[in-house]
């Protein structure tokens, strides 16, 4: 399975989810299951509701971004903190951050924010290969933040634990090192910039007020989110899906004039290699399962010494991660957090899981992130971006790590 996975990859170049259904149906054949069109199309299916969460969320983003919501509010923070330079850096980190924590995919906010932020960071005197840096490991930090952390609840889905309870272990990971990277890389240009230059940067990029009737649906979408945590007596849960739904909906009647269909099919256009690799991975995983290699993948992670284990999480994930994020969580995040069951917070011990797989997002051989990251600041090639990202690559996995160690007292405290 696994080499024709990498033959069709990188020998044909074929699609991610292909070259993983592609691997699914040789390993049936091998096993002598014939093609088991049942197991392809059920496994497709494993995660449809991610694959709900993915399109909805992506075009609620294109529509307030169409409309000029997020040009308005780039503005506005400019404009706000541009003569507070350390407050501007983190404010314009979680801006960065925002459109993947609402979609779990990092190239939303290196497509969305991080497009329209560029040239701003670089009109306020910020080298372009720090400012790409900056939005890679913002973009990579903002999906592993809360609300969306679509790895942890792909992880969380495989041992039947809901995803409640991970916003606290992925904000104490994501934020700190999205902050510190920013503060190393773009603190100091920003000290010495002005805020006028990075203003006529967003003008010229089509940034337009839309009043403040454009910014509700923003306020829409976090009210439900957190109604539905904090008040759950109240507020039923119609489903994160319904949420971006009525949110895109509610933004159609504000700013620009977008197109409802004109702006789906643009961003199913940006979503679907990753609809396609998790219906690819689906269908992977449950051949896997079909012929008994999943049971057998997780006896041998269960069966590992305990510092062998340490090695195997630290290595295994982020590099795996680097061909997918997202098969790295399916593949190895779920043997591993078997393995660490009854080992302290299950919570903890997830999030930080989710956390190392999706590193790889910035990894070689695709680090998808940095290739974005660089082409949208121009002038950067993408392997001097993976350079620059490796030392906070390496500070998240420490905290990771951490957390692991530390889920035995973390949940003595929860008791």
């Amino acid at each position: 399975m696994v080499l024709v996975f990498l033959g069709a990859q990188y020998w044909r170049r074929q699609p991610i989810g292909l070259s993983l259904l592609l691997g699914a149906i040789a390993g049936a054949l091998v096993a002598g299951k014939g093609l088991p069109i049942r197991h392809l199309v059920e496994g497709a299916f494993t995660y449809f509701d991610a694959i709900l969460i993915i399109f909805t969320a992506m075009l609620f983003m294109r529509v307030i971004e169409e409309n000029g919501t997020l040009g308005a509010l780039g503005s506005g923070i400019i404009k706000i903190f541009g003569k507070v330079p350390f407050l501007l850096t983190a404010v314009v980190t979680l801006f960065i951050m925002f459109p993947a924590m609402l979609t779990g995919i990092t190239t939303t906010s290196v497509l969305t924010t991080g497009a329209l932020m560029a040239p701003a960071l670089i009109a306020l005197g910020a080298p372009r290969e720090k400012a790409a840096t900056a939005i890679a490991i913002a973009s990579v930090m903002g999906m592993l933040a809360p609300p969306i952390n679509l790895l942890a609840m792909l992880i969380g889905q495989g041992v039947d634990m809901p995803y409640i309870g991970f916003e606290g272990p992925l904000l104490a990971i994501a934020l700190p090192v999205a902050l510190i990277a920013s503060y190393f890389l773009i603190y100091p240009s920003l000290r010495k910039s002005n805020p006028q230059a990075a203003l006529q940067s967003l003008a010229s990029a089509g940034s337009t007020n839309v009043g403040a009737w454009g910014f509700t649906p923003l306020l829409l979408v976090f009210a439900l989110m957190a109604g539905v945590r904090i008040i759950p007596q109240y507020l039923p849960d119609v489903g994160i899906p319904l949420i971006f739904t009525l949110g895109t909906l509610l933004a159609l009647t504000g700013g620009k004039k977008v197109s409802l269909w004109g702006a789906a099919n643009r961003a199913l256009l940006m979503a679907l290699p990753v609809l396609g690799l998790l219906a690819g991975v689906g269908a992977f995983l449950q051949i896997m399962t079909l012929t008994g290699v999943r049971g057998l993948l997780v006896v041998s992670v269960l069966g590992l010494p305990p510092a062998m284990k340490y090695v195997g999480l630290l290595v295994s994930l982020p590099l795996f991660g680097g061909v997918s994020a997202f098969a790295s969580a399916m593949v190895f995040g779920v043997p591993f957090l078997l393995s660490f069951l009854g080992a302290g917070s299950e919570i903890v011990i997830c999030a930080a899981i989710s956390v190392l797989a999706g590193l790889g997002d910035v990894l070689p051989p695709s680090a998808i992130n940095a290739r974005f990251s660089a082409q949208v600041t121009g002038d950067v090639t993408y392997m001097a971006v993976v350079r620059r990202c490796l030392p906070y690559v390496a500070l998240a996995a420490l905290l990771a790590l951490t957390a692991i160690l530390s889920a035995p007292a973390i949940s003595k405290l929860g008791n």
